[in-house]
């Protein structure tokens, strides 16, 4: 079992820069996880943002995307990062990050990673203003 914690939310600017982190608060696989990053509006479905393999070396991104935003991850501190860049007032909603059972398990597409996310944080809200 793994328990994720999602922090750098908060209130930002249009144009202004975030940088989310996800941590496991317990478990001890998180490092071999593939972790992926989602996003919910008030009223809206919960959207795929990008996802990283456990080693780092693939990363999955959602076509909207556009370079705007970028997944990275640190093992040895146990952290995975979503950075957002050039924010946009739709960008406002809660994100959360997902791992799977953590077992250095590689994927062929984004599609794969996404069905095999099976461990949840509580999110941190985005909220941008225009």
């Amino acid at each position: 079992q793994v328990q994720l914690v999602e922090s750098g939310g908060g209130l930002v600017e249009a144009g202004g820069s975030l940088r989310l982190s996800c941590a496991a608060k317990s478990g001890r696989t998180f490092h071999t996880a593939a972790v992926a990053w989602f996003r919910q509006a008030p009223g809206k479905e919960r959207e795929f943002i990008a996802a990283i393999e456990w080693s780092g070396d693939k990363s999955y991104y959602a076509d909207w995307v556009k370079l705007r935003f970028i997944v990275s991850r640190d093992n040895a501190r146990k952290v995975v990062y979503l950075q957002l860049d050039n924010l946009k007032s739709e960008d406002t909603a809660t994100y959360y990050c997902a791992a799977d059972e953590g077992r250095q398990r590689g994927y062929a597409d984004d599609f794969e990673v996404r069905q095999a996310m099976r461990y949840w944080g509580e999110g941190t809200l985005v909220t941008v203003s225009s």
